[in-house]
């Protein structure tokens, strides 16, 4: 698809709908410099305007007029992601939901809540605990990310494994489409078997359909106590295999979280703190229960000692202060913040059956040996969600950029060969598109690019991405 340039009648025309103080062009240097990267490695791509909109009305003027001129129109959260979803990779329009940022509604007696796409994940988890509910999903940049963009890549997160991802709490959704046509998608219900599942196409599809303006999710009460443990393991790979063991002794964590050796030390030396461990500790799990009686999470954890009892493990440690618990959240939540600032690297989102997370672990390290790279690995252990940081070191520019794709491949072949796919909770956007054919048929992908023609024939949306 060839797209026309934004000319100065086309900035005119934009700028007229949001108001100039809410359009940027590439002459503010410094502002637009944000907008043309994630977090996503250190790609970079800057659009020719930004439009910042303040209602779906705007959008929907904003759609019409770039569908009817085919400029290209790239939807954009905070730019927390790790796919690349969010580059204006073909340039044009980066439409901003920053100031979509209401809390519409918190309805206590449905257990739901109408949100805008712009408020901050954390923001939303605190409004609704106030009033004694739950949103679950916690991507580990909470405290940053935006809702809408948690939607358009499905987020998961540590509590998945107990309570779901994304997905899982969104009963309706209002979208703008390419043509400018806005619609909601479904119905504020819990049960709906009418007709096709439009807010779950809407939900992963990582802004290639519509752009989301309005979410209506569903709540649960909020489970007042937890306890947070972190187990030292001789063997990662007794690590990854205690995971199974837990869940087939009748327990299901609200969160079991896997780092390795490297991980925890990276990240003590990047945020300033200090984790005792023993020089022949491999690895450790990030356990935590929840619930709304301690007596009960005390029973609970005596049967988790009891699957542990069975692996090679050092001293556990429970945090017995509120702090303690906070300070191995932040432990578990900055790592890749911290794999980040130490090296040159790429990370992969992989996710496998969890009793198969032994198998990947040892093949991601196999697979790192031949092709001389050296892997940092942690992630979400309890639902086989296992993040594996690609870092350089000691190979050769020439081999980076030419044969680390190749040993990406394998380790997304065992994914799949193991009954997983080569993404989790970070979409596969720019950078995952090259590998998508590894996880998907031809009839598979086959359907999902009519899927994309029907909603944006123009191909105008976030064009460059998935496919």
């Amino acid at each position: 698809m060839k797209f026309n340039p934004i000319t100065p009648e086309a900035v005119a025309a934009l700028s007229a709908i949001v108001g100039q103080e809410h359009t940027l062009l590439p002459a503010a240097a410094e502002d637009m410099l944000r907008y043309s990267h994630d977090e996503t490695e250190d790609l970079r791509y800057e659009p020719e305007v930004v439009l910042k909109p303040a209602n779906a009305e705007e959008i929907s003027r904003i759609m019409q007029y770039c569908n009817q001129n085919l400029i290209p129109v790239t939807p954009r959260g905070a730019g927390t992601g790790l796919s690349g979803g969010a580059l204006a990779v073909h340039k044009g329009v980066i439409l901003s939901t920053e100031r979509l940022n209401k809390i519409v509604e918190i309805d206590e007696r449905n257990l739901q809540a109408t949100v805008e796409p712009g408020v901050i994940t954390q923001v939303f988890q605190e409004a609704v605990i106030e009033r004694g509910l739950f949103y679950p999903p916690d991507p580990s940049s909470r405290g940053s990310c935006f809702l809408g963009g948690n939607l358009s890549e499905s987020s998961g997160g540590p509590r998945a494994v107990k309570y779901g991802v994304t997905k899982d709490y969104v009963l309706n959704v209002e979208v703008v489409l390419p043509s400018g046509e806005i619609t909601w998608t479904g119905a504020n219900v819990l049960k709906n078997a009418t007709g096709y599942n439009l807010t779950q196409l809407m939900v992963g599809s990582e802004g290639t359909l519509g752009i989301i303006t309005k979410i209506v999710f569903k709540l649960i009460p909020y489970p007042p106590q937890n306890m947070v443990m972190l187990v030292p393991f001789r063997k990662e790979e007794e690590a990854c295999a205690a995971v199974s063991q837990i869940f087939m002794a009748g327990i299901v964590p609200s969160a079991m979280e896997f780092m390795e050796r490297d991980a925890i030390e990276w990240t003590c030396c990047y945020l300033g703190m200090e984790v005792t461990m023993a020089p022949d500790e491999e690895a450790h799990l990030l356990i935590e229960l929840d619930g709304n009686d301690m007596d009960l999470l005390f029973k609970d954890a005596e049967r988790v000692y009891e699957v542990l009892e069975r692996f090679n493990v050092g001293e556990i440690l429970v945090a017995d202060t509120e702090k303690q618990k906070e300070d191995l959240w932040r432990l578990r939540r900055n790592v890749g913040h911290a794999v980040k600032s130490n090296s040159v690297y790429k990370e992969e989102d992989t996710v496998v059956p969890r009793a198969e997370l032994p198998v990947l672990l040892r093949g991601v390290k196999e697979i790192g040996a031949r092709y001389n790279f050296k892997s940092v690995c942690y992630g979400h252990a309890g639902d086989g969600n296992l993040h594996i940081n690609i870092v350089k070191g000691d190979m050769s520019d020439e081999d980076w950029n030419n044969k680390l794709p190749d040993g990406i491949k394998e380790i997304f072949k065992l994914c799949v060969e193991l009954g997983g796919t080569i993404s989790g909770e970070h979409g596969i956007g720019l950078v995952q598109r090259q590998y998508i054919d590894i996880a998907l048929n031809e009839v598979q992908l086959r359907l999902m690019r009519g899927i994309k023609q029907l909603f944006d024939p123009q191909g105008i949306l976030n064009p460059g991405k998935i496919f």
